[in-house]
């Protein structure tokens, strides 16, 4: 997903193996970035470029005539199934100019009557009433200029016209439910005053460079939990393609909805009745407005390449789109080969400065203008923008040789189909479409300097990278516990966030509404402490050797955190969440391939094999389980629980988290059959695993108790549910701030409780 699809990684590697020992070692051992894009571009094939060619084609992104019917009858479906959410996905890929081409290949003008019915009933279930409205104004002139249809077809769809106008009419009529609270939320989401050295960030926070770590951000004075401390909105961010379909002559499109159908290309707001773009079906937008902006930034340049981006990756369509967003226009103007790092025969001031930066990389030119810290403009200011961006360390001297051919390969076959694009503009004129017209010569006249900072970009995001993500609710519809898990939702680049560091227990948590990342105090940080941030590898998520490896491979350092350096000194049992108890007296095991009870008193050993042999045998049986709960055989998955938690307390520890998994499975059971009470209880030990292993003030106790709140408030258990809503308060506000879903139901259903007249304290029902 982040790098190229995997034939096309396995096909430049098998091309690196079979290259000449002395082009292997002038690309390994070459300096400068310009110097590996040149020498591995000019390795690129007419047979290379085909190849990709042919597995681009597996991405079926341009427009379809035929598509709109395919979709209205898969919509209609969906919508029969009374599956809202997914018809209006489908009805919104048949945009106004889909329903053109169809109509012009005989699209039945019997039939647009009934499907624009569906589609603004669709749009009334999901609260899109300005669209609704839209729809039904306009069928309203289409009945009222001509009635094509049979008279009882005719009175039927009037009669349903009839009935949504009247739905649209009463809904447009409610009130807003708590404009107060939003307001507030809003007003809490943008930091109070303005750091002058800094942008985004909260006065609190100073920026430093220390000669081990770099850039860090320094706290200025005592911070509280929950403090704002960094709101950015992300200077380029891509979607997340997901699991894109394979298409066939047979399957050429796909009805499975997919996180592009769901989130605006552009902003990342979520969104069902989506605006395409015209010239692509793969790229969706949640208004006119940012449709228009992606096209004027980037996508006129993007949409006829959506193929070969989606085939290129993640990765390479940041670089693309960074590249584009620098708005260097006068580009082509450049006629140097790029020899000794690019050289000033350049006429146009602007590609000076892209050049410059270039040469900044590898401290060769003495002209250019060194900031005490580098990504801070002459007046030591730090902006989110393309200098703070370039100025991210690539780490050149750290890629395997292997990874910068495909990186610079990649981007040089990107490189020669942005060239083609601009030649087939030429070719067909100024009067041509606009998609072709923006392809302009000027882009693309000499694109090695495109490449080479492509391919700088391409090398930062391995470690600069940020992945947006998402809470997507999960379960049935049905389901009265809300679950919930983070969702990679984009890929973007935050200059400013990236200069913080890392630790597997950082004092910092980060959430994200639409582009803009938001991180705030996860604890008290003293005047002085380093503000810091998780890069993934988290201590409550894997154990001390994994994250080592990872935070090498990936980020290449070695991590000597608090958290590290104490696990190192206790790493006997493992991590509690994985650790097996003696059978005997519930003692947690130690050693490595044997394993002894921690009990001197207890001679108790068993093969750690054969343990693990245990806990895949119980993972299978609850899978088992939870299988039958999806289906509805709420006893029998019961049933089935009970034997694996029965199984569990024999051999793994109270705070396994398999132990966990079952009891969260048995609360949702218990819920669905309305029996809170035991419900509560094994929510109650769910609690317990979780907070053993992700802390006490974790956001995934947070979620935990949300759903604990949830139980006790459908059983009316009043203390305690006020009592866990404020907890589950506490801790949310802090990850998530006021503005979260979970904190508003959270606080609409305190109001609710509060409301409610006293009543005796009992037992859930």
């Amino acid at each position: 997903m982040d790098l190229p699809v995997d034939e096309w990684k396995s096909y430049l590697f098998q091309k690196w193996t079979l290259l000449p020992k002395s082009v292997q070692v002038t690309i390994s051992k070459a300096k400068t970035l310009s110097d590996i894009f040149l020498h591995s571009s000019s390795l690129l094939q007419p047979e290379d470029e085909i190849f990709l060619k042919r597995l681009s084609r597996d991405y079926l992104v341009e427009k379809d005539p035929n598509a709109p019917l395919f979709y209205r009858e898969k919509g209609n479906n969906k919508f029969q199934e009374k599956d809202y959410t997914g018809a209006a996905v489908l009805y919104s890929k048949m945009c106004l100019e889909d329903i053109i081409r169809a109509q012009t290949h005989g699209y039945p003008e019997r039939l647009q009557p009934k499907m624009n019915l569906r589609k603004a009933e669709c749009l009334v279930t999901l609260g899109k009433l300005q669209e609704a409205s839209q729809t039904v104004s306009d069928l309203e002139s289409d009945f009222a200029a001509k009635q094509t249809l049979a008279a009882s077809s005719f009175q039927i769809l009037q009669k349903n016209l009839h009935r949504l106008k009247k739905k649209v009419q009463e809904k447009e009529s409610l009130p807003e439910t708590f404009p107060p609270t939003l307001a507030k939320a809003f007003e809490d989401m943008d930091l109070k005053e303005e750091n002058e050295q800094i942008s985004s960030v909260s006065p609190s926070v100073s920026l430093c460079t220390d000669p081990l770590k770099g850039r860090c951000l320094i706290a200025t004075k005592d911070i509280l939990p929950g403090e704002l401390l960094v709101k950015e909105d992300a200077f380029v961010s891509v979607l997340n393609p997901g699991e894109m379909p394979h298409h066939s002559l047979e399957n050429k499109w796909d009805t499975k909805i997919a996180i592009g159908d769901l989130y605006c290309h552009r902003c990342l707001k979520h969104t069902l009745a989506t605006v395409p773009c015209d010239g692509c079906s793969y790229a969706k937008y949640c208004s006119q407005e940012c449709m228009q902006q992606a096209w004027e930034f980037y996508h006129s340049v993007e949409c006829p390449l959506g193929a070969l981006l989606l085939t290129l990756g993640v990765f390479c369509h940041v670089a693309l789109r960074l590249t584009l967003l620098t708005r260097f226009e006068d580009v082509g103007k450049v006629t140097s080969k790029l020899r000794d790092e690019i050289s000033n025969n350049i006429s146009s001031p602007k590609s000076k400065n892209l050049v410059k930066m270039l040469n900044y990389d590898q401290e060769e030119n003495d002209e250019v203008v060194k900031t005490p810290i580098p990504g801070c403009d002459i007046s030591g200011k730090y902006e989110n923008n393309y200098n703070a961006v370039f100025n991210l360390l690539p780490h050149t001297e750290n890629h395997s040789p292997e990874h910068k051919f495909l990186c610079a390969l990649s981007v040089s076959a990107l490189c020669k189909e942005l060239e083609a694009a601009s030649s087939r503009a030429l070719a067909t004129g100024p009067n041509s479409s606009k998609l072709k017209a923006t392809v302009t010569p000027e882009l693309c006249a000499d694109l090695n300097i495109w490449g080479v900072a492509m391919l700088r970009h391409m090398l930062q995001l391995q470690c600069n990278a940020q992945a947006i993500t998402t809470l997507q609710h999960t379960g049935s519809k049905e389901s009265i516990i809300a679950n919930s898990r983070q969702v990679r939702l984009a890929t973007g680049i935050f200059p400013v966030v990236s200069l913080l560091n890392h630790s597997c227990s950082p004092n910092t948590s980060m959430s994200f509404t639409s582009t803009v990342a938001t991180i705030r105090a996860a604890q008290r940080i003293r005047k002085g402490q380093e503000i810091l941030h998780c890069y993934g590898p988290h201590q409550n998520r894997m154990g001390v050797a994994e994250r080592q490896q990872k935070l090498r491979s990936q980020y290449f350092f070695d991590c000597s955190c608090p958290a590290c350096h104490t696990e190192e000194l206790r790493t006997a049992a493992g991590p509690r969440w994985e650790a097996f108890c003696c059978n005997s007296c519930r003692t947690i095991m130690q050693g490595d391939d044997v394993l002894s009870c921690g009990n001197r008193s207890c001679t108790e050993s068993v093969s750690r094999d054969h343990l693990v042999s245990r806990l895949q045998d119980l993972q299978q049986q609850v899978g088992m389980a939870q299988k039958l709960l999806r289906s509805g055989k709420l006893e029998k998955a019961i049933q089935q629980l009970l034997r694996c938690q029965q199984d569990a307390e024999s051999f793994l520890s109270i705070e396994h988290t398999m132990v966990g998994e079952i009891e969260d499975d048995l609360a949702q059971a218990y819920a669905a059959l309305g029996d809170w009470q035991k419900s509560a209880a094994h929510l109650q030990k769910s609690l317990r695993v979780v907070e053993a292993r992700h802390g006490p003030s974790s956001v995934e106790m947070g979620h935990e108790l949300f759903k604990l709140a949830q139980v006790l408030f459908n059983g009316f258990a009043v203390p305690e549910a006020l009592n866990t809503i404020q907890k589950a308060e506490k801790i949310l506000l802090v990850h998530c701030g006021p503005w979260s879903d979970e904190i508003q139901e959270l606080q609409k259903m305190r109001s609710f409780l509060l409301d409610l007249p006293p009543i005796p304290a009992g037992p859930l029902g």
